[in-house]
């Protein structure tokens, strides 16, 4: 059974600022981000239960090889993303984005 998958407009500039810079550091490196994070996304989609709550309702999944992680949470039968945030970030700054973004 999948759900739906949803992204919140900040998304798409929270990858796209990582995939530039990987593309930066290296040439290829950001396309490989790219293919990663939709990969996840996608099995994300099919078992989003599959990964811990670790803030209010909000799951969050590594990206394999990046240290990246995908903040999203789960409403009836669709997957809500709402941040894509590097790991080394102070988590009471990705709480707060998060709770700053609205679907």
């Amino acid at each position: 059974m999948s759900y739906s998958l949803s992204f919140l407009p900040e998304v798409e500039d929270d990858v796209i600022s990582a995939y530039l810079w990987y593309e930066e550091k290296s040439k290829g490196l950001g396309e490989e981000f790219l293919r990663i994070f939709y990969a996840i996304s996608a099995e994300i989609a099919r078992i989003p239960n599959l990964y811990r709550k670790v803030y209010k309702n909000f799951h969050r999944c590594l990206l394999k090889r990046f240290p990246y992680a995908i903040y999203f949470i789960v409403k009836k039968k669709t997957v809500i993303v709402y941040g894509v945030f590097h790991c080394a970030r102070n988590p009471y700054f990705v709480q707060e984005r998060i709770n700053n973004r609205h679907f």
